[in-house]
């Protein structure tokens, strides 16, 4: 296959208000789009899995101006094609829908591209030599930030300060462990925060102290606001270059759009690259439940946005993480008898900040991870819904890690969506079990059993926590085989699901979930021209390999965002 690329930079087409925005719709019919204009691209000879139950399969398809122009066969999409048409030949590849990423954390996933690599640090010992390395190449002064270190990789026991210590004697260190529910500083870093000994107790966090009541350095959830408060605001110019290198990189794996849980500064950033022409992402740009007085203001002054960037979203926390222990459980946790995690806001506050934002007509999206904080919210979910009567809401729940199985068929009642990142359940599938036993992980990730009851699952990342690689969030789904390779027939593999099944959760119902499936999520013939080749089909491949394909080209809105060099095919 030859392929060229364009320009990081260049110029993008131009915007056409998104089709659904929370019940809005614009005047346009996307069935009814066919373009007169020769195509610009044209790919045939492929495997295209449309994500349409009408025509879930196709050989080709045309791109023309930002939209698909025709989806069929590869005669119809030759007869189109012009001199000036980019005729690509898949010879068998499959084209699928353009990856959505229902839940990411994109301006620190693009700051992390750049920071002290410790995700796969397997020994105290590694990640100290990670740290003094990279701390090496930093003026004195610099905080040194992200790093997303994972404690199980060596067995369980938190860092603390002193490990690090004499390696960064003049270099805050603030880096948080891969799931942002808890960090570690180091002394440099207490000092320029000013917190010692004497420091309080934070409500809805924990600050870890030795024997003598001194910090460790690890601070958990909200506690970690007693340090987060010292480290330097990024300047303008730094965010920016964050945003940029995150759309690279999702690009290059297969992501078209993405769902940001984010904050207002976020929102800022991703309006400057709008206008400046540099947005080569779609984002469904999510902020902060507290602040949904904010939202209602500035969706009621500007609206929602576009196809390319829009708003209307808020997303709220009930608990922390399993990882961290933090996660609210009904039960104690079994490694931790005297303990069942925490809440990090109080019902009282979720229920008040779903119901403004519901009577404003805004998308409320809550983090909830164990079983006592997806009860939590469901009961709210279901107080304000009968409150306000019934209309289209979509309440979403994110993670939705281990619930309860009798609440299983309350997430399908309330129609709340499911927001899930597969990649968790092979990842934290190592060590979980020691945290809630067998019985509770029969329920983690259930796939399976909330298909069964007819939720909607929309799937994503939780980029910076994971990798935002949805060739590998379905062959976690698919598979269940833990990243150790401990499970071969998957961990919990009652709770699999079949490849397409997974590819739903990625395109069409993670449109469904941002209000956007009449614009995006299926190929079909005036939808906007988001897809992705891949060089292998998914479908037919020995589940076990699904993680060795490779992304061959993104399109975003008819333009190429990332190509493989020397990819196969001509």
């Amino acid at each position: 296959m030859r392929l060229t690329s364009i320009a990081a930079g260049a110029a993008l087409p131009a915007i056409f208000l998104a089709s659904v925005m929370h019940g809005q719709r614009t005047n346009r019919s996307p069935a009814a789009s066919g373009s007169a204009a020769a195509p610009s691209i044209a790919v045939v000879n492929a495997r295209v899995w449309t994500g349409d139950a009408r025509r879930p399969w196709a050989d080709a398809l045309a791109v023309a101006g930002e939209r698909l122009a025709v989806v069929g066969t590869s005669a119809e999409v030759r007869k189109l094609a012009r001199p000036e048409t980019r005729i690509i030949d898949a010879a068998g590849m499959m084209v699928v829908p353009g990856f959505i990423d229902s839940h990411v954390h994109f301006v620190a996933g693009g700051f992390g591209l750049a920071s002290v690599q410790l995700r796969d640090a397997k020994t105290p010992a590694e990640f100290i030599r990670r740290i003094a390395h990279y701390t090496a190449t930093q003026a004195p002064g610099a905080w040194i930030t992200e790093g997303n270190w994972d404690h199980e990789q060596w067995g369980g026991e938190l860092p603390r300060r002193d490990w690090i210590d004499s390696v960064t004697p003049n270099n805050p260190v603030w880096i948080n462990r891969l799931d942002g529910h808890m960090s570690l500083a180091n002394s440099a870093a207490l000092r320029a925060a000013g917190v010692g000994s004497d420091a309080g107790d934070v409500p809805g966090g924990t600050i870890v102290r030795a024997t003598d009541g001194a910090p460790t350095g690890i601070f958990k959830d909200n506690a970690q606001s007693l340090v987060e408060r010292a480290v330097p605001e990024p300047t303008p110019q730094q965010v920016d270059g964050a945003v940029d290198a995150a759309m690279s990189y999702v690009a290059g794996n297969g992501v078209t759009s993405v769902h940001n849980m984010g904050t207002w500064a976020d929102v800022a950033a991703f309006e400057r690259a709008r206008r400046g022409g540099r947005l080569r992402t779609r984002i469904y740009a999510a902020v902060p439940l507290a602040s949904w007085e904010q939202l209602r203001d500035t969706v009621n002054a500007r609206g929602r946005g576009d196809a390319w960037l829009h708003i209307g979203g808020l997303k709220g926390f009930v608990d922390g993480s399993l990882g961290s222990h933090t996660a609210a459980m009904l039960a104690p946790f079994t490694d931790a008898p005297n303990d069942t995690g925490l809440f990090v806001n109080t019902p009282e506050h979720l229920y008040a900040w779903t119901s403004g934002a519901d009577k404003a007509r805004l998308h409320v999206i809550v983090h909830a991870i164990g079983d006592r904080a997806i009860r939590a919210q469901l009961d709210v979910f279901a107080r304000v819904a009968g409150e306000d009567g019934a209309r289209d809401r979509r309440f979403r729940i994110e993670h939705l890690q281990h619930i309860a199985p009798a609440d299983i068929p309350r997430v399908a009642q309330l129609g709340v969506i499911a927001s899930m990142q597969p990649y968790h359940a092979i990842d934290d599938g190592r060590w979980a079990e020691k945290v809630i036993g067998h019985e509770r992980a029969k329920t983690t990730y259930a796939f399976r059993s909330l298909l069964d009851a007819g939720v909607r699952l929309a799937f994503g990342s939780d980029w910076f926590v994971a990798p935002a690689t949805p060739l590998e969030g379905i062959y976690a789904a698919v598979t269940r085989r833990t990243l150790d390779d401990r499970n071969p027939t998957g961990w919990i593999p009652e709770q699999k699901i079949t490849v397409e099944e997974a590819l739903r959760a990625y395109t069409r119902d993670a449109a469904y979930a941002e209000f956007a499936e009449a614009e995006k999520g299926v190929l079909v013939k005036g939808m906007l021209a988001d897809f992705v080749i891949i060089d292998r089909d998914l479908t037919t491949i020995a589940p076990e390999t699904i993680r060795d394909a490779r992304i061959v080209m993104t399109v975003v809105g008819g333009r190429v965002a990332f190509e493989r060099r020397n990819a196969a095919g001509k």
